[in-house]
Protein backbone atom coordinates (compact mmCIF):
# COMPACT_ATOMS: atom_id res chain seq x y z
CA UNK A 1 0.00 0.00 0.00
CA UNK A 2 1.09 3.62 -0.55
CA UNK A 3 3.26 5.00 2.23
CA UNK A 4 1.65 7.90 4.06
CA UNK A 5 4.85 8.88 5.91
CA UNK A 6 8.18 8.94 4.04
CA UNK A 7 11.63 9.81 5.41
CA UNK A 8 14.40 10.17 2.84
CA UNK A 9 18.02 10.24 4.06
CA UNK A 10 16.97 12.02 7.23
CA UNK A 11 19.58 13.06 9.78
CA UNK A 12 19.25 15.23 12.86
CA UNK A 13 22.10 16.44 15.00
CA UNK A 14 22.32 18.70 18.02
CA UNK A 15 25.79 20.21 18.05
CA UNK A 16 28.17 17.24 17.99
CA UNK A 17 25.47 14.73 18.99
CA UNK A 18 23.87 12.79 16.13
CA UNK A 19 20.35 11.77 17.17
CA UNK A 20 19.16 10.36 13.82
CA UNK A 21 21.53 9.32 11.04
CA UNK A 22 20.65 8.83 7.37
CA UNK A 23 17.27 7.18 7.91
CA UNK A 24 15.26 6.25 4.84
CA UNK A 25 11.95 4.52 5.52
CA UNK A 26 8.24 4.64 4.72
CA UNK A 27 5.21 3.96 6.90
CA UNK A 28 1.83 2.94 5.55
CA UNK A 29 -1.57 1.99 6.99
CA UNK A 30 -1.42 -0.32 10.01
CA UNK A 31 0.45 -0.26 13.30
CA UNK A 32 4.25 0.01 13.23
CA UNK A 33 6.23 -0.42 16.43
CA UNK A 34 9.26 1.87 16.81
CA UNK A 35 11.80 0.27 19.14
CA UNK A 36 15.25 1.04 20.46
CA UNK A 37 17.21 1.54 23.67
CA UNK A 38 17.27 4.92 25.40
CA UNK A 39 19.01 7.45 23.17
CA UNK A 40 18.36 5.46 19.98
CA UNK A 41 16.61 8.40 18.30
CA UNK A 42 12.97 7.24 18.51
CA UNK A 43 11.49 10.39 20.03
CA UNK A 44 13.56 12.63 17.76
CA UNK A 45 12.31 10.76 14.71
CA UNK A 46 8.71 11.14 15.85
CA UNK A 47 9.21 14.85 16.43
CA UNK A 48 10.68 15.18 12.93
CA UNK A 49 7.62 13.43 11.46
CA UNK A 50 5.33 15.69 13.48
CA UNK A 51 7.12 18.79 12.25
CA UNK A 52 8.18 19.78 15.77
CA UNK A 53 11.83 19.72 14.74
CA UNK A 54 13.59 20.51 11.49
CA UNK A 55 15.81 17.92 9.82
CA UNK A 56 19.53 18.66 9.62
CA UNK A 57 19.51 16.94 6.25
CA UNK A 58 17.05 14.89 4.22
CA UNK A 59 13.29 15.27 3.88
CA UNK A 60 10.11 14.21 5.67
CA UNK A 61 6.77 13.94 3.91
CA UNK A 62 3.44 13.19 5.59
CA UNK A 63 0.60 12.52 3.13
CA UNK A 64 2.85 14.10 0.52
CA UNK A 65 3.30 17.33 2.50
CA UNK A 66 6.24 18.82 4.38
CA UNK A 67 5.08 19.13 8.03
CA UNK A 68 7.46 22.07 8.56
CA UNK A 69 6.11 24.04 5.59
CA UNK A 70 2.45 23.10 5.08
CA UNK A 71 0.12 23.45 8.07
CA UNK A 72 -2.68 21.63 6.22
CA UNK A 73 -0.98 18.38 7.21
CA UNK A 74 -2.00 18.90 10.83
CA UNK A 75 -5.63 18.28 9.94
CA UNK A 76 -4.60 14.67 9.32
CA UNK A 77 -1.75 14.24 11.80
CA UNK A 78 -1.84 13.91 15.60
CA UNK A 79 0.78 13.05 18.20
CA UNK A 80 0.61 11.79 21.78
CA UNK A 81 3.92 12.94 23.33
CA UNK A 82 5.64 11.12 26.16
CA UNK A 83 5.87 14.17 28.41
CA UNK A 84 3.22 14.87 31.02
CA UNK A 85 2.44 18.48 30.07
CA UNK A 86 -1.31 19.12 30.33
CA UNK A 87 -3.54 22.02 31.26
CA UNK A 88 -3.92 21.02 34.89
CA UNK A 89 -6.93 23.27 35.61
CA UNK A 90 -8.97 22.16 32.59
CA UNK A 91 -11.54 19.42 32.72
CA UNK A 92 -10.96 16.46 30.41
CA UNK A 93 -13.93 17.52 28.28
CA UNK A 94 -12.72 21.13 27.97
CA UNK A 95 -9.22 19.93 27.06
CA UNK A 96 -10.37 17.58 24.30
CA UNK A 97 -12.93 20.11 23.03
CA UNK A 98 -10.13 22.69 22.84
CA UNK A 99 -8.12 20.27 20.69
CA UNK A 100 -11.15 19.96 18.40
CA UNK A 101 -11.54 23.74 18.17
CA UNK A 102 -7.86 24.21 17.39
CA UNK A 103 -8.35 21.77 14.50
CA UNK A 104 -11.38 23.84 13.38
CA UNK A 105 -13.68 20.85 13.53
CA UNK A 106 -17.45 21.06 13.27
CA UNK A 107 -19.41 20.18 16.43
CA UNK A 108 -16.34 20.24 18.71
CA UNK A 109 -18.28 19.35 21.88
CA UNK A 110 -19.88 16.27 20.32
CA UNK A 111 -16.55 15.15 18.85
CA UNK A 112 -14.85 15.59 22.23
CA UNK A 113 -17.52 13.50 23.95
CA UNK A 114 -17.06 10.72 21.37
CA UNK A 115 -13.27 10.76 21.77
CA UNK A 116 -13.55 10.55 25.57
CA UNK A 117 -16.01 7.68 25.23
CA UNK A 118 -13.51 5.88 23.00
CA UNK A 119 -10.95 5.87 25.83
CA UNK A 120 -13.56 5.19 28.55
CA UNK A 121 -13.31 8.59 30.22
CA UNK A 122 -16.95 9.66 29.88
CA UNK A 123 -17.64 9.34 33.61
CA UNK A 124 -14.59 11.52 34.38
CA UNK A 125 -15.09 14.06 31.60
CA UNK A 126 -15.97 16.91 33.98
CA UNK A 127 -13.10 16.23 36.38
CA UNK A 128 -10.01 18.46 36.44
CA UNK A 129 -6.95 16.98 34.70
CA UNK A 130 -4.73 17.92 37.64
CA UNK A 131 -6.57 15.35 39.76
CA UNK A 132 -6.19 12.51 37.24
CA UNK A 133 -3.92 9.53 37.77
CA UNK A 134 -1.05 9.11 35.33
CA UNK A 135 -2.98 6.46 33.39
CA UNK A 136 -6.06 8.69 33.14
CA UNK A 137 -3.95 11.63 31.96
CA UNK A 138 -2.49 9.36 29.30
CA UNK A 139 -5.96 8.40 28.09
CA UNK A 140 -6.99 12.06 28.02
CA UNK A 141 -3.98 12.79 25.80
CA UNK A 142 -5.00 9.94 23.50
CA UNK A 143 -8.55 11.33 23.33
CA UNK A 144 -7.15 14.75 22.41
CA UNK A 145 -5.20 13.16 19.56
CA UNK A 146 -8.13 11.07 18.33
CA UNK A 147 -10.71 13.86 18.33
CA UNK A 148 -9.77 14.92 14.77
CA UNK A 149 -9.79 11.31 13.46
CA UNK A 150 -6.25 11.72 12.07
CA UNK A 151 -4.99 9.63 9.18
CA UNK A 152 -1.53 9.52 10.83
CA UNK A 153 -1.20 8.98 14.59
CA UNK A 154 2.14 9.19 16.41
CA UNK A 155 2.25 7.61 19.89
CA UNK A 156 5.31 8.09 22.10
CA UNK A 157 5.09 5.69 25.08
CA UNK A 158 1.26 5.83 25.06
CA UNK A 159 0.85 3.06 27.67
CA UNK A 160 2.85 4.77 30.41
CA UNK A 161 1.01 4.71 33.74
CA UNK A 162 -1.97 2.74 32.46
CA UNK A 163 -3.14 -0.25 34.47
CA UNK A 164 -3.46 -3.68 32.77
CA UNK A 165 -7.12 -3.18 31.85
CA UNK A 166 -6.42 0.28 30.44
CA UNK A 167 -3.42 -1.03 28.51
CA UNK A 168 -5.50 -3.78 26.93
CA UNK A 169 -8.18 -1.28 25.91
CA UNK A 170 -5.69 1.19 24.42
CA UNK A 171 -3.99 -1.62 22.49
CA UNK A 172 -7.38 -2.63 21.08
CA UNK A 173 -8.06 0.98 20.03
CA UNK A 174 -4.70 1.31 18.27
CA UNK A 175 -5.11 -2.04 16.49
CA UNK A 176 -8.60 -1.08 15.33
CA UNK A 177 -7.25 2.19 13.93
CA UNK A 178 -4.51 0.35 12.05
CA UNK A 179 -6.96 -2.21 10.71
CA UNK A 180 -9.27 0.57 9.46
CA UNK A 181 -6.52 2.11 7.32
CA UNK A 182 -4.91 4.65 9.64
CA UNK A 183 -1.13 4.90 9.93
CA UNK A 184 -0.19 4.36 13.57
CA UNK A 185 3.45 4.65 14.69
CA UNK A 186 3.95 3.68 18.31
CA UNK A 187 7.12 3.90 20.36
CA UNK A 188 7.20 1.82 23.54
CA UNK A 189 9.71 0.12 25.79
CA UNK A 190 7.14 -2.57 26.69
CA UNK A 191 8.13 -5.07 24.03
CA UNK A 192 5.45 -7.67 24.73
CA UNK A 193 2.74 -5.06 24.19
CA UNK A 194 4.32 -3.77 20.99
CA UNK A 195 4.31 -7.36 19.78
CA UNK A 196 0.56 -7.56 20.54
CA UNK A 197 -0.40 -4.47 18.57
CA UNK A 198 2.17 -3.95 15.80
CA UNK A 199 2.30 -5.91 12.55
CA UNK A 200 5.64 -4.32 11.68
CA UNK A 201 8.68 -3.52 13.79
CA UNK A 202 11.18 -0.72 13.13
CA UNK A 203 14.24 -1.08 15.38
CA UNK A 204 16.70 1.78 15.88
CA UNK A 205 20.15 1.64 17.45
CA UNK A 206 22.38 4.71 17.85
CA UNK A 207 20.21 6.79 15.54
CA UNK A 208 20.27 4.31 12.66
CA UNK A 209 17.82 1.71 11.41
CA UNK A 210 18.82 -1.70 12.73
CA UNK A 211 15.97 -3.80 11.31
CA UNK A 212 12.56 -3.43 9.66
CA UNK A 213 9.86 -6.08 9.25
CA UNK A 214 7.79 -8.49 11.29
CA UNK A 215 9.47 -10.38 14.12
CA UNK A 216 9.83 -13.66 12.21
CA UNK A 217 11.34 -11.93 9.17
CA UNK A 218 13.89 -10.07 11.29
CA UNK A 219 14.80 -13.22 13.23
CA UNK A 220 15.20 -15.23 10.02
CA UNK A 221 17.59 -12.60 8.67
CA UNK A 222 19.92 -13.06 11.64
CA UNK A 223 21.82 -15.91 10.05
CA UNK A 224 24.79 -15.33 12.37
CA UNK A 225 22.64 -16.25 15.39
CA UNK A 226 21.80 -19.96 15.87
CA UNK A 227 18.12 -20.71 16.47
CA UNK A 228 17.27 -21.59 20.07
CA UNK A 229 14.70 -24.37 20.61
CA UNK A 230 13.26 -25.77 23.84
CA UNK A 231 12.75 -29.53 23.76
CA UNK A 232 11.03 -31.67 26.40
CA UNK A 233 11.42 -35.45 26.18
CA UNK A 234 11.48 -38.66 28.23
CA UNK A 235 15.29 -39.10 28.22
CA UNK A 236 17.03 -35.70 27.99
CA UNK A 237 20.61 -36.98 28.26
CA UNK A 238 20.19 -39.63 25.60
CA UNK A 239 18.48 -37.14 23.29
CA UNK A 240 21.26 -34.61 23.93
CA UNK A 241 23.86 -37.16 22.85
CA UNK A 242 21.89 -37.98 19.70
CA UNK A 243 21.45 -34.32 18.83
CA UNK A 244 25.14 -33.53 19.13
CA UNK A 245 25.85 -35.84 16.19
CA UNK A 246 23.08 -34.27 14.08
CA UNK A 247 24.07 -31.96 11.25
CA UNK A 248 23.22 -28.33 11.90
CA UNK A 249 23.11 -28.64 15.69
CA UNK A 250 25.75 -26.37 17.19
CA UNK A 251 24.97 -26.80 20.88
CA UNK A 252 22.78 -28.65 23.37
CA UNK A 253 22.22 -27.50 26.97
CA UNK A 254 20.60 -29.75 29.55
CA UNK A 255 18.44 -27.56 31.79
CA UNK A 256 16.21 -28.57 34.75
CA UNK A 257 13.01 -29.25 32.82
CA UNK A 258 14.06 -29.25 29.15
CA UNK A 259 16.85 -29.25 26.59
CA UNK A 260 17.86 -25.99 24.95
CA UNK A 261 19.09 -26.77 21.45
CA UNK A 262 21.06 -24.34 19.28
CA UNK A 263 20.72 -25.05 15.57
CA UNK A 264 21.85 -23.25 12.44
CA UNK A 265 18.64 -24.37 10.68
CA UNK A 266 15.48 -24.76 12.79
CA UNK A 267 13.62 -26.36 9.89
CA UNK A 268 16.25 -29.08 9.45
CA UNK A 269 16.14 -29.73 13.20
CA UNK A 270 12.36 -30.16 13.07
CA UNK A 271 12.73 -32.70 10.25
CA UNK A 272 15.39 -34.66 12.13
CA UNK A 273 13.65 -34.91 15.52
CA UNK A 274 11.02 -37.60 14.66
CA UNK A 275 13.70 -39.97 13.35
CA UNK A 276 15.91 -39.40 16.39
CA UNK A 277 12.97 -40.09 18.70
CA UNK A 278 12.11 -43.40 16.98
CA UNK A 279 15.71 -44.59 16.65
CA UNK A 280 16.47 -43.91 20.33
CA UNK A 281 13.04 -44.88 21.75
CA UNK A 282 12.53 -41.40 23.22
CA UNK A 283 9.15 -39.75 23.65
CA UNK A 284 9.10 -36.04 22.71
CA UNK A 285 6.43 -34.11 24.64
CA UNK A 286 7.05 -30.52 23.56
CA UNK A 287 9.08 -28.51 21.03
CA UNK A 288 8.93 -24.72 20.88
CA UNK A 289 11.13 -21.83 19.74
CA UNK A 290 13.06 -20.11 22.51
CA UNK A 291 14.18 -16.91 20.82
CA UNK A 292 11.55 -15.79 18.32
CA UNK A 293 9.80 -13.32 20.59
CA UNK A 294 10.21 -9.60 20.04
CA UNK A 295 12.13 -9.40 23.31
CA UNK A 296 14.68 -11.97 22.12
CA UNK A 297 15.08 -10.37 18.70
CA UNK A 298 15.48 -6.92 20.25
CA UNK A 299 18.13 -8.24 22.65
CA UNK A 300 20.11 -9.60 19.70
CA UNK A 301 19.82 -6.30 17.83
CA UNK A 302 21.21 -4.18 20.66
CA UNK A 303 23.84 -6.61 21.93
CA UNK A 304 27.38 -5.34 21.48
CA UNK A 305 26.32 -1.73 20.83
Amino acid sequence: MTDTVVLDQVSKWFGLKVAVSEVTIGFGPGVSGLLGPNGAGKTTMMRLIAGLQRTSQGSVRVLGLDPRADTDVFRQLSMVPEDESLYQRMSALTFVETMARLSRLDSPRERAERALATVNLTDASDRILGGFSKGMRQRAKVAGALVSDPQVLLLDEPLNGADPVQRAELIRIFKDLGNSGHTVIVSSHILAEVERMATRVVAMVDGRLAAVGDVNTIRSAMTDRPRQVFLECSDPRRMAAALMSTEGVVGVHIEPDHLRVEASDAGALAMALPGLAVTNSIEITDVKPADESLESVFRYLVSGR
